[in-house]
């Protein structure tokens, strides 16, 4: 053992000579070899007035950034492969395009169709718009004992209708005197409370919502939460409403008398919402309003320029087969972001920002360097076209501002999709500074979803005609 560690010792000793020998052959110790900077000959910020459309130079494009232009890689070095199909467009708000890979090959966008959905429902009605449940009776009240004589009526299309609107529905029949419907609940065939798609069951679900005995434990929760974010949370009164019939899907008689309009939160909340969690209901009954998808694909191909065989779609959600060119999808990023500034929005008041808003978003680009800096809108179909993930939205970066991009994938695996487009957006970022936090400041869902409001009839000014024709 003593002859063993012996050796190890010569031999360190022996390597300790070689590198002493080797130092003194080359010269001083690396660390005290003199460093010589040399001024870069094409400094990456330039001073300019104007920044040329077509300005490339060495594989670098220029990108306006207020009074710079920053010499931006065209990222044709860019080592990131997706496998199956792929569709990529990346560009300034200028038009300079950055990164361009199969642009004009129609692929599948899956939910990235609700960016056209959106844009057409805001386009067609304003951010502001809110949309009305009627509520009617042929009947008269009995103030003796607190009883409608009659029936009642619910009519609307609201898509974001749920358990604790029916409540605030019961809160304002019990203000007008109103604790008891000695008749039956009839409501129309486009109503939906809770995301249900049929109106049957729809009614049978306010018929109970409406009476706290009968309120489920998740329709009093959500009143609850109602009552919080409207900062009622200490109110001791229950809203009920008891009735007597049945409730089934039928229309309004026109002799009817109007009670109250319940107006849901404004479009811009909902459309928020929807691309938030990407809801495919909601996505529906907004394409719905307008006529359906065939009408949400026809304004865009008239705002956009585009043709059928650019953009086409079957469903207002993106479920199922749909196409479109990542060209067209930037163009409507173009018009839409347009659209948004007549009304001082932005993407980010639509669409989720990631690491911020809840839903499909939150948990991408959630590190500390590059939440807030990446809104825009998810798309997955698992099965469709052998598996499809789709990006699109806006960025911001530390050196070239903000920039557009559009990834479409199919033909593989989904989670892998994901990966990729997060590391390529990455790689783009971190080739102009890094990313930039757009400057966010998140509202909490329900409280958006919150500023619903009751008018009743003394409020307005049309007569009943005009409001059953709306």
């Amino acid at each position: 053992m003593l002859r063993t560690y012996k050796n190890v010792i010569l031999l360190l000793l022996f390597i300790l000579a070689l590198l002493e020998n080797g130092v003194a052959q080359n010269g001083p110790p690396p660390f005290l070899q003199p460093i010589e900077i040399k001024p870069t000959p094409t400094p990456l910020v330039k001073k300019t007035s104007i920044a040329t459309p077509s300005s490339i130079n060495n594989g670098r494009s220029s990108i306006e950034n207020s009074s710079n232009t920053v010499d931006v890689p065209t990222f044709s070095s860019l080592d990131i492969s997706f496998p199956g199909q792929t569709g990529i467009l990346v560009e300034t708000l200028d038009g300079k395009v950055i990164r361009e890979v199969n642009a004009d090959t129609p692929l599948n966008p899956a939910s990235n169709v609700k960016i056209a959905t959106a844009y057409a429902i805001l386009k067609s009605f304003g951010p502001d718009y809110r949309f009305p449940t009627y509520v009617f009776t042929d009947g008269k009240i009995d103030s003796s004992n607190g009883a409608l004589l009659g029936n009642l009526y619910v009519i609307g299309r609201d898509p974001m209708f749920h358990f604790q609107h029916a409540v605030s529905i019961a809160e304002t029949l019990n203000k007008l005197g109103i604790r008891e419907v000695r008749g039956d609940l009839i409501v129309s065939e486009k109503f939906s409370i809770a995301y249900l798609s049929s109106a049957q069951s729809s009614a049978n679900i306010l018929h109970s919502t409406l009476d706290a005995n009968r309120r489920s434990a998740t329709a009093t929760q959500a009143w609850l939460d109602h009552l919080y974010y409207l900062g009622k949370n200490n109110s001791p009164f229950t809203p009920s409403v008891y009735i007597t019939g049945r409730a089934y899907v039928a229309e309004v008689p026109r002799n009817a008398s109007l009670l109250m309009i319940h107006e849901s939160a404004p479009l811009r909340e909902i459309v928020k919402f929807m691309m938030c969690f990407s809801h495919n209901f909601v996505a529906e009954r907004l394409g719905g309003v307008l006529g359906g998808a065939y009408v949400v694909a026809s304004i865009v191909q008239r705002d956009t320029g585009v043709g059928t065989n650019e953009f086409y779609i079957q469903t207002s959600s993106g479920l199922g087969i749909n196409r479109v060119t990542p060209r067209a999808m930037m163009k409507l990023l173009r018009v839409f972001r347009a659209e948004l500034s007549r009304y001082e929005m932005t993407f980010a008041d639509v669409m989720p920002v990631a690491g911020i808003d809840p839903g499909t978003l939150q948990h991408r680009f959630n590190d500390i360097y590059s939440v807030g800096s990446v809104v825009g809108k998810t798309g997955t179909l698992g099965n469709t076209d052998g598996g499809v993930s789709s990006l699109t939205g806006e960025i911001q970066t530390r050196m070239g501002g903000k920039l557009l991009f559009v990834i479409f994938n199919q033909r593989g695996s989904v989670a892998r999709f994901r990966r990729l487009q997060d590391a390529y957006i990455h790689a783009v970022q971190n080739e102009l500074g890094g990313p930039a936090n757009l400057g966010y400041s998140s509202m909490g869902m329900l409280q958006r979803l919150t500023k619903t409001q009751i008018i009743l009839p003394k409020d307005l000014s049309l007569g009943n005609s005009s409001l059953m024709g709306n």
